[in-house]
């Protein structure tokens, strides 16, 4: 029986841990807080899938390739959109309730997609109604595993991933388990035969964001202090709309599917003049507009009208926008809302390979920590959460083949990344959290420059974190998004041209050559040190 730890709780946590409980290995279940919170949780816009008769899988291929901006990984594309509408089906299996009208199940249209494919669930809260369906899938799994005297399947909440375990066998490491910190307080080391990371992406690393704050980048940069493959980590997107009060909460990308429309502050409307698909041309396009037009008019937010929607439409649609913007003491079937771009998406992370495969031996990545190709340079809206079903699902079948190496790291070559990563921990001013945000918002934001890129190297570099082996969840978290910052900036400043979600100012076009990923990992002689383990690893120790 395999031992399979599963670090994260989110869509593509729960699908793995369900999907290998199932296959019958036997699962340990981890997740920073509650079992429900998640990046999942707050996804508003839907899951995309070629569900319908006048969609093909060919034409989603074709707009997630459009969308990625020369950058995807055409067999993971190929993979996502085919293997889809089989995972929304497991997830109406799962208790999913997706919307329906009298045709069957409701669809939208949300940017850069030809067609209407998007599926939602209570209206504007299809994360939070796939997550409690899992959840429940989950707990089920764990109930009936304990009412038969066994523990297939064991969660533990607020339990943090510090590091990876390494085993010294011969050739490359092998990923044999993980350090982690309880709720007590205390580290501990849990041995599993795999590991699958499913940690989510890192929105906390910049000031504006729609991501809860859990969402610190701990996988990635667990992986990468191990030596893991990483790849395209410059590449974050920033959602066009979150409305503009405290706490950023997103405004789906469906609202303008729906036919609502950005105004200047003045209120004249200015994305037809930029792009033909005007509101609903790609994210990047749309965000770099907004934050042009926001810098002409003093830094204001812009103004998203949907008052053409009518009342009964946006209340019943977008109950949860409804309730954000009636919270701020917003009228949005009255009055145009303020809206500004935030981070949202990491298309980088974790260099997998089709089947959800580190470079690391025992080490799987699923959901937005990880890095399959599917997304290039910007994610098509909506292909997230179905990404993370299809390769969770992928990954726990990989599982029980023979492992092998990916070919895709055959060849990967360190660069500055893996120097600049190793910046010292032990010199420096200690990182303050929401400095580095700051840093990071300004200089490796929405539009970038070289000299702005370099400058935040320099400060980043000047940084030091907390021990991890004495830190708290806290410290450990702005840790981590230390060891991201310095990342992001430095592919940030290693790309030179503009691509999908990066701009950079000094280099405002694409460049052919470049249109290519980049791969990079520490060389092992920089790696800091891990816990290491005998070839032959212990059993697992309870959490």
């Amino acid at each position: 029986m395999t031992r399979v730890l599963v670090v994260g709780s989110g869509l593509a946590g729960l699908v793995a841990a369900v999907r290998a409980t199932d296959a019958g290995h036997r699962v340990t279940l981890v997740t920073k807080a509650a079992l429900s919170d998640s990046n999942t949780r707050y996804a508003q816009g839907g899951i995309a899938a070629a569900l319908f008769p006048d969609d093909s899988t060919d034409a989603h291929i074709l707009d997630t390739l459009r969308a990625g901006a020369g950058l995807c990984d055409p067999a993971a594309v190929r993979v996502l959109c085919e293997e889809g509408p089989a995972r929304v089906r497991d997830l109406i299996r799962f208790g999913v309730d997706f919307d329906r009208d009298e045709s069957g199940i409701t669809r939208g249209l949300e940017a850069a997609h030809s067609r209407s494919r998007v599926l939602h669930a209570g209206g504007d809260a299809t994360g939070a109604a796939i997550e409690t369906a899992l959840v429940a899938t989950v707990q089920e799994r764990a109930k009936r595993a304990h009412a038969l005297g066994g523990d297939q399947i064991t969660i533990h909440e607020h339990t943090m991933l510090v590091d990876l375990v390494l085993a010294d066998t011969p050739g490359s490491p092998r990923v044999t388990g993980a350090i982690l910190l309880g709720p007590g307080g205390a580290q501990h080391t849990v041995s599993a035969d795999a590991v699958i990371l499913a940690t989510g992406g890192a929105g906390a690393l910049y000031r504006h964001t729609t991501n809860p704050a859990i969402a610190t980048g701990d996988g990635v940069a667990a992986a990468w202090r191990a030596g893991a493959a990483i790849a395209d980590v410059e590449f974050y997107q920033f959602h066009p709309t979150a409305l503009a009060v405290p706490g950023t909460p997103l405004v789906s990308e469906a609202v303008r599917g729906e036919g609502a429309v950005l105004l200047t502050s003045t209120g004249e409307r200015f994305m037809p003049a930029i792009h033909p698909d005007a509101e609903l041309a790609p994210r990047d396009i749309v965000a770099r507009s907004i934050a042009a037009q926001m810098k002409k008019q003093g830094g204001a937010p812009v103004l998203l009208d949907a008052t053409g929607l009518g009342r009964d439409l946006l209340e019943s649609r977008f109950p949860t926008i409804t309730a954000a913007c009636r919270a701020a003491g917003l009228d949005w079937a009255l009055v145009p809302i303020p809206v500004a771009p935030a981070a949202h998406y990491w298309m980088g992370g974790v260099a997998t390979d089709g089947w959800g495969r580190a470079s690391l031996s025992g080490l799987y990545a699923v959901g937005e920590v990880a890095r399959t190709g599917a997304h290039g340079a910007n994610r098509l809206a909506s292909n997230s959460l179905l990404e993370a079903a299809v390769f969770a699902d992928r990954a726990v079948r990989a599982l029980g083949e023979p492992e092998q190496r990916p070919p895709l790291f055959d060849d990967i070559e360190t660069d500055i990344l893996a120097e600049f990563g190793n910046a010292a921990d032990d010199a420096g001013t200690l990182v303050d959290r929401s400095t580095l945000q700051e840093q990071l918002w300004e200089a490796a934001g929405v539009h970038r420059s070289g000299s702005g890129l370099t400058r935040a190297a320099v400060t980043l570099a000047g940084w030091r974190a907390v021990d991890r082996a004495e830190a708290t969840v806290a410290e450990l978290e702005t840790g981590n998004l230390l060891d991201l910052g310095r990342l992001i900036v430095t592919a940030a400043l290693a790309r030179e041209e503009s691509r999908g979600a990066h701009h950079r100012a000094d280099f405002p076009d694409s460049r052919p050559e470049l249109a290519r990923p980049r791969f990079t990992r520490r060389p092992s002689s920089l790696t800091r040190p891990l816990v290491t383990v005998p070839s032959q690893p212990s059993e697992a120790i309870a959490c």
